[in-house]
């Protein structure tokens, strides 16, 4: 059986759901967990995806130009690699913001202020031709959770996705690599944890009980979208969906 690489980036956002739905479509899943001390590994051998989760960091350096967390430039440097040797691949969250700053994007502290809660986003034009978002509705729902903004793709990228405070909401980079600023591994109790402590929520003055609250009451709905894209991600790893996008060349950032 196949086998898709997860890295887990923060213990309050794992898998969740989004692994259930990978599972239920023929993927085992081995996750690494980076946070606790995993080692990224080197390469993608022996992996036939590679799905990278969201976390409380920031992609980019602190002020004394440390990354924000250890394991941030051998991820980045797996993502590279990822995009270079074709493997399907999934960003979420800070996984879509990492796919972006390791092939040149830009991800800023964003000045429109905190994403958070249940949103919906628009697809673009050319979300008709890809392989996953050509099914995903015209204005799917989503949560949000997050601070930081993608500012800049990466050259040769693919907007599929946008809204209107935050326009770089989900990106194909090359032909198998896709990127998503929102959530959908999510469930309820993951919703209710975040909103337990939350910075974000404090700085937007919003009530954490109603903000799990609706994002409950979508739960279904983003079931309902989701799950069969995270299908169809399966089923291009595992080679049984037709490869529909062009192949675009990317700029070389290394190994």
């Amino acid at each position: 059986m196949a086998t898709a690489l997860v890295i887990e980036n923060d213990p309050t956002d794992d898998v969740r759901r989004l692994g259930e739905w990978l599972t239920e479509a023929g993927l085992d899943l081995w996750v690494v967990r980076a946070h606790a001390g995993d080692e990224i590994p080197a390469d993608l051998e022996g992996y036939s995806a590679l799905v990278v989760l969201g976390g409380a960091m920031a992609p980019y350096p602190l002020p004394d130009g440390s990354p924000a967390a250890p394991w941030l430039p051998a991820l980045e440097g797996l993502l590279r690699k990822a995009v270079r040797h074709r493997v399907p691949t999934l960003g979420i969250c800070l996984g879509a913001q990492l796919l972006a700053t390791s092939h040149a994007g830009e991800v800023v502290r964003s000045p429109s202020g905190p994403e958070v809660g249940p949103c919906v986003v628009g697809k673009r034009d050319a979300a008709d031709t890809d392989p996953l978002f050509r099914y995903v509705p015209l204005i799917p729902d989503v949560f949000q959770w997050h601070a930081d903004e993608i500012t800049e793709l990466p050259r040769g990228a693919t907007l599929l996705a946008a809204s209107t405070r935050y326009p770089h909401q989900a990106f194909r980079l090359g032909d198998r690599a896709w990127g998503l600023q929102f959530h959908i591994e999510c469930d309820t109790a993951m919703i209710a944890d975040w909103a337990a402590d939350s910075r974000l929520l404090a700085e937007l003055g919003y009530d954490p009980d109603l903000v799990v609250a609706a994002c409950h009451d979508v739960m279904v709905d983003v079931e309902e979208v989701w799950q069969p894209f995270a299908a169809r991600f399966a089923a291009l790893a595992l080679g049984e969906l037709e490869d529909a996008t062009p192949r675009r060349s990317l700029p070389l950032l290394g190994q």
